[in-house]
């Protein structure tokens, strides 16, 4: 009687790994241009997204219709100051040390600076 022939074994899956596709590197933020400035008129202590108002720290006077540049975290934006408001009573001009709300064009984060432009 012929001896038969033993199965071979069911084959496992290769336990190869496959090779790692090349990741792209993520697209760098265009770095802000250096600009040379002088102190800070003042810092972003909040923001309040849902009505776009910010509250600022005032490290020097500012008034009603300055043009002010915010700067903080790969952002940079100019904007007119058009309103203030200290304790939800409208303002012409802050003193340093008054924090005062005013509406920004755009988000802004804690610790942004605002500077003259």
């Amino acid at each position: 009687m012929p001896k038969a022939k033993k199965k071979a074994a069911p084959k496992k899956a290769a336990a190869r790994k496959a090779p790692k596709k090349a990741m792209k590197k993520p697209a760098k933020a265009a770095p802000m241009k250096a600009v040379k400035r002088a102190k800070p008129l003042g810092e972003i202590t909040h923001f309040f997204g849902n009505i776009s108002v910010a509250v600022v720290k005032i490290y020097a006077p500012l008034k009603v219709g300055d043009k002010i540049c915010i700067e903080g975290r790969g952002q940079c934006f100019e904007q007119v100051v058009k309103s203030m408001q200290v304790e939800h009573d409208q303002v012409q001009s802050a003193k340093k040390g008054q924090e005062v709300g005013m509406k920004v064009a755009k988000p802004v984060k804690d610790g942004d600076l605002v500077y003259k432009a």
